[in-house]
């Protein structure tokens, strides 16, 4: 399965918090909900319906998944939510328990294998393993070589701080821009994928 990320991003990196103001206090992070001026169905809905439409799973870390758990099995009845409900799911994390895994077709992934499991999704055959948020996963992922395409929705706002999903070892890692749309608020969605240096 191809690896491919998909996130909102402020232009200066950030991808904390963008759904709403209690999703992610950590730090003292303070704009929770910011992307939500941005939003269009369009643009910015249709890139999340395209990557959902090749997913084969999705994969989260714990605090997205918990977010996600919270969240979408009340919205049922659209296609999008019936789509995220349906769809199998991993969650990455040493805390989390099997009985706490209630969200439709969740499956955890130990903490300290993580890195073994996610090669062997990644080697097999099949549809997309999309990660949306979870940016301390999407971190790994990417200082593991495991990611085939980032998609980053690039909102027009800066935030000042806040989490992100950039390593910070120092490492150079050449992209190459596949496709860019723009839609009428502003927001880039860019498709990368890597390219060998």
């Amino acid at each position: 399965m191809r690896i491919v990320i998909i996130e909102f991003i402020s232009l200066d990196g950030v991808v904390q918090a963008p759904g709403g103001p209690d999703e992610d206090r950590d730090g003292g992070f303070d704009h929770g909900g910011w992307s939500h001026p941005f939003f269009d169905p369009e643009v910015v809905g249709g890139a999340f319906g395209d990557a959902l439409s090749r997913a084969e799973a999705l994969l989260f870390g714990r605090r997205t998944w918990q977010t996600m758990a919270a969240a979408w099995p009340s919205r049922g009845g659209d296609p999008f939510a019936d789509r995220m409900n349906g769809i199998r799911k991993y969650v990455v994390s040493e805390t989390l328990t099997d009985v706490e895994l209630t969200w439709n077709n969740s499956t955890r992934i130990p903490g300290e294998s993580a890195i073994a499991r996610i090669h062997e999704l990644h080697e097999t055959e099949g549809g997309d393993l999309v990660v949306m948020g979870s940016p301390t996963l999407v971190r790994t992922l990417l200082r593991e070589g495991l990611v085939d395409e980032l998609r980053l929705l690039i909102e027009p706002v800066l935030l000042g701080g806040g989490k992100t999903i950039y390593p910070d070892d120092g490492a150079l890692r050449r992209l190459e821009l596949v496709s860019s749309v723009t839609s009428e608020a502003g927001v880039h969605v860019c498709v990368y994928r890597p390219v060998s240096v």
